[in-house]
Parts: structure tokens; C-alpha cells; sequence
């Protein structure tokens, strides 16, 4: 039985996180204004065959495939969002679930830090595969679980606010999302960030 952790459709990529997403995956690079589809699943080594599926429903591209041990996340793209849509509905289908028996996804910490020092921006930057973030600036984090739907909080962070994009892990036990800017800006995207999240419907887990 697969465990079907996230499941999420970005609508339109965003910039800065369409460049992060081909800063980070092996796969074929997504571009502005695409939509997108994050699946994690478990146990994990069931991702090669829902990414076969998925391929082999529509005209998408593969831009993600990792196979961790407990988990599983791939992602799609396309210019065309039905297409991203049904190659999400053939995945649905060939498990038996619906978009329901997703996890409800939950946010672990929420942390807005102001004011940087010099010397805690520099060590940010140093594991970032985004923007910088400059002393002075102000830092918002958000870990959520499941990891995949770090996703969703840091694309819908970047349609409200003029911020930028440090860091995304959108694999593992966790997500995480990094975000750096201005005060105002970033409390803009911590806001959009967490109703993103609390939005999205689903199946409470234990």
C-alpha cells in the first residue's frame, strides 16, 4: 500500500523559484509561468513507477526523482496546466487514492528573525542555492511535514511579496524554506507562506 504523503499543483511557477528548481534538479529544467506537480510518497521506491505512469499519461516533463529511504517525491511540469493535472489524476488513479487521502500537511516551526548580523547572513549564504540574504535583512524559516509541500510555501511566498528565495528542501523527513528581504516584505511572505499551507486539505496523519 503507498502511503501518499503530498500531492500539490503549483499553478505557475514564480521566478525565483522556477530558477531555484533548475538550480537544484537533475532532471529536464522548468521554466517561468509553468505549472507543476509535486508528489512524496512512501515507501519510496514506489516513485519509479508513479513517475513512469505520470510520463506515459500526458505530455509532461520529468524535472525531479528522488528515492530516499522511507520516501519517495518526484516533480512534473508543463506550459499546459491540464496536462499537469491529468498526469496528477493517472498517478491517483493507478494507486486507488484521490487527492483526499493526501497528508494534511503540518507546520512545525515559523520563525521570523530580524536584523541580521553580518556573520549569521554569512553562514546562510554559505548552504543557500538561491538569493543572499545581507546583513540587516530579515530571515523567515518555515519546516513543515511532509517535506514536499515546502514547495507550495515558498512559490506562493513569492507572488506576495518582493522577497528572495535562499533555500528550499523539499525532500526528506521535513521541508524547509528559507526566505531573506526587507521587514515588511518578509512578513508579507510569512503570512502568504502559512495560509498556503493551512489551506490545503487532506487526511490528518499520527
Amino acid at each position: 500500500m503507498v502511503d501518499l504523503r503530498a500531492y500539490v499543483i503549483l499553478d505557475s511557477l514564480q521566478p525565483q523559484f522556477a530558477s531555484f528548481q533548475a538550480t537544484i534538479s537533475k532532471g529536464y529544467l522548468p521554466k517561468v509561468g509553468q505549472a507543476s506537480l509535486f508528489v512524496e510518497i512512501a515507501p519510496g521506491m514506489a516513485i519509479n513507477h508513479i513517475l513512469d505512469t505520470a510520463l506515459k499519461s500526458t505530455d509532461v516533463t520529468a524535472g525531479m526523482q528522488i528515492v530516499e529511504r522511507h520516501y519517495g517525491m518526484l516533480e512534473v511540469h508543463s506550459d499546459s496546466q491540464a496536462d499537469v493535472r491529468q498526469a496528477g489524476q493517472a498517478i491517483l488513479d493507478s494507486l486507488g487514492l484521490k487527492e483526499k487521502d493526501r497528508h494534511k500537511p503540518r507546520v512545525i516551526a515559523n520563525e521570523v528573525v530580524r536584523h541580521l548580523e553580518d556573520t549569521q547572513t554569512m553562514l546562510i549564504n554559505r548552504f543557500r542555492h538561491g538569493n543572499m540574504i545581507l546583513a540587516g535583512q530579515t530571515l523567515f524559516v518555515l519546516e513543515v511535514e511532509p517535506a514536499a509541500y515546502a514547495a507550495l510555501a515558498a512559490n506562493e511566498a513569492e507572488k506576495a511579496a518582493d522577497i528572495n528565495i535562499l533555500e528550499v528542501r523539499a525532500v526528506g523527513s521535513f521541508g524547509r524554506v528559507y526566505i531573506g528581504g526587507e521587514e515588511r516584505d518578509v512578513v508579507v511572505a510569512h503570512e502568504a507562506a502559512t495560509q498556503a499551507i493551512e489551506a490545503v486539505t487532506g487526511t490528518k496523519k499520527k
